[in-house]
């Protein structure tokens, strides 16, 4: 199955409310990654550009789609960014694809293709 990073920002008024009645929303979260098939792997509370990161394995970028879509239309998210991951053996095999792809870069210090 393939692994997804969701960073997400809370609102404003989310933040609010976990001061007022504090819980651990990444357990909250578990649930509904299982109902649609997937595993939460880590969850990390977290500082800077996003307040919540956590890898998922879910069964196809459908679900992971709509574990997004879920967490944005709840209203307690106001950003979120969810990206496929690939191991380190996908990412082997990417190059590899990639190295016999074709393409031609315009930049003559590329070799992808030859």
């Amino acid at each position: 199955m393939p692994y997804f990073c969701h960073q997400v920002s809370y609102t404003k008024e989310a933040w609010a409310r976990l001061m007022q009645n504090p819980q651990d929303r990444l357990e909250a979260v578990r649930a509904p990654i299982e109902k649609l098939g997937g595993k939460v792997h880590a969850s990390f509370f977290a500082f800077g550009d996003f307040d919540v990161l956590a890898i998922t394995e879910m069964p196809d970028t459908i679900s992971a789609a709509a574990i997004s879509m879920a967490f944005a239309g709840g209203g307690a998210v106001s950003k979120i960014n969810t990206t496929a991951l690939l191991t380190a053996a996908q990412a082997l095999e990417a190059l590899r694809k990639a190295g016999t792809s074709g393409y031609k870069s315009i930049s003559s210090e590329s070799s992808a293709g030859r």
